[in-house]
């Protein structure tokens, strides 16, 4: 088995009465893919926030490669190998395709992992939303991470860009650990080493994809009700 990489032990951070994240525990092995799913409101963003540093933890720990950083700032993560792609595209629009990855200390082999090398020279703030969304990726790519994590990124891509998201992640590992936050279940299951289920800011339930499949609680809760596609 895999030594951990990235392990967070009771996470909390709540937003007044609001407990976002409640508790929670998650490991990350290396080398693996772990999807991170559950209805909207679950707290997966804010999860992810603070695994990343952008959000402050109330209480909890996170340990990357065995050292304590739940109290370094966004910044520091990134240098210690923790790359995040937002949500909602996070790119310079006014510089090119090539200028943001340069940014990141990239370059051509990074805009070609992601199908975006033709389009180097062009303003980045110009490109389709689903082009914008593999920038990221690829300015994720070349920050070189132990940990990328990839938020909702199949989010405005067609058939065929999905289709060559997951060649990518099926490449990048087992060289890079990925934590995937999608909302696409054929996405989530197809790649997904390990699926860890969030339901009101608690875990729900971890395992493999055919247990998680396979589990009544993330059935009622998730799976088989309408926010199946959150």
């Amino acid at each position: 088995m895999a030594a951990l990489i990235l392990e967070a032990r009771g996470l909390n951070r709540h937003f007044g009465g609001v407990r976002a994240v409640d508790g929670v525990d998650i490991a990350l092995r290396t080398g693996e893919v772990h999807a991170l799913i559950g209805p909207n409101g679950a707290g997966k963003t804010t999860l992810v926030g603070l695994l990343s540093g952008r959000i402050a933890a109330d209480a909890g720990s996170i340990l990357l490669g065995g050292e304590e950083i739940v109290h370094l700032p966004a910044h520091r993560r990134v240098r210690k190998g923790i790359a995040y792609t937002f949500q909602i595209t996070s790119i310079y629009p006014r510089l090119t395709v090539a200028e943001n990855v340069d940014l990141a200390r990239g370059g051509i082999e990074d805009l070609a992992r992601v199908g975006l090398a033709d389009r180097a020279e062009q303003v980045a703030g110009s490109l389709s939303y689903g082009h914008q969304r593999l920038l990221e990726v690829a300015m994720g790519l070349a920050l070189k991470p132990r940990v990328l994590i990839l938020d909702e990124p199949t989010q405005g891509l067609s058939e065929g860009e999905v289709a060559g998201f997951r060649a990518l992640v099926r490449q990048i590992t087992p060289a890079t650990t990925v934590l995937l936050i999608e909302h696409n279940m054929d996405v989530v299951m197809d790649l997904a080493d390990r699926i860890t289920v969030l339901d009101f800011g608690r875990v729900l339930a971890r395992g493999t994809p055919a247990e998680i499949r396979a589990d009544a609680a993330v059935q009622a809760a998730y799976l088989g009700g309408d926010d199946a596609a959150a």
